[in-house]
């Protein structure tokens, strides 16, 4: 691949990942609508580490706090707030993962990889968040976390492995008609991806395993850093701008590119 369509697919993973607008849609479509060579699974996996790399940065201090729980919770114990933070990770990422499995296995996760697909979750899902936007009460914070409510987004997050519909978006949604505020329903949200992207990365470098050469790596190399940098940019500036404002500018960018994907789609 060329150096410039490698920097392109590291932007577009980095800045997307975390944004509630599709990463992994915005990177079917980029083949698909600009020609371009197909960025192929060692790239994926060498974007996700880039952009696991970013989010566990930047929310330093509740990863570390879940990695020494895990500890604990190793040995059978959820005695402290950093075990209790690991398992409620563990169980909001269990239904993700065995759905993925479920539709990797029965060939269904290629065969959703269309533009019409796209385009429809880009805007039912746009319009979903919204209203849960909207009208969620805020009455929770990140730190009143529940099992229940980290298996109720676990079970959104898995809607997300329909193109089109976004991981971060969809258990931020979740999180708002649970009543969690802006910021603490990304946080939440941001923090479940760890565990997420992490089986994802795994999954998909048992596929490619042993089949990169030096070009290769040099390749991940130019992915991983560039998406560790666009995320990194991308995810503190979205934090940020929660603090003043909603979610809205995001669902009109997913409502106008979803338009226009339903346009190229049937026409």
């Amino acid at each position: 691949m060329t150096v410039f369509n490698l920097l392109l697919v590291a932007l577009i993973q980095g800045i997307t990942e975390f944004l509630p607008i599709s990463s992994s849609g915005h990177l079917i479509l980029l083949p698909s609508l600009s020609g371009l060579e197909d960025q192929g699974q060692i790239i994926d996996v060498a974007a996700h580490v880039g952009t696991l790399c970013a989010v566990m940065l930047y929310f330093w201090r509740d990863v570390r706090m879940a990695l020494v729980g895990s500890l604990r919770l190793l040995h059978g114990k959820v005695d402290t707030k950093g075990a209790f933070l690991a398992l409620c990770l563990l169980i909001a990422t269990v239904p993700v993962i065995v759905i993925g499995l479920v539709l990797k296995v029965t060939g269904l996760s290629e065969a959703m990889r269309g533009i019409a697909v796209i385009g429809w979750a880009m805007i039912i899902f746009g319009i979903v968040l919204y209203w849960a936007d909207q009208t969620g009460p805020i009455n929770k914070t990140a730190d009143q976390w529940t099992m229940k409510h980290a298996l109720n987004m676990g079970l959104w997050q898995a809607v997300a492995l329909i193109p089109g519909t976004s991981r971060s978006g969809i258990t931020i949604t979740a999180a708002r008609m649970l009543g969690y505020n802006r910021t603490d329903a990304a946080r939440l949200s941001m923090l479940m991806s760890i565990p997420t992207i992490i089986a994802s990365a795994t999954l998909l470098g048992l596929d490619v395993i042993g089949t990169a050469d030096a070009g290769a790596l040099r390749d991940i190399g130019i992915v991983a850093t560039m998406t560790f940098a666009a995320a990194l940019l991308a995810l503190t500036l979205m934090m940020r701008l929660l603090r003043a404002v909603s979610y809205t500018p995001y669902v009109i960018y997913r409502l106008g590119l979803g338009s226009v994907l339903l346009w190229i789609a049937y026409t």
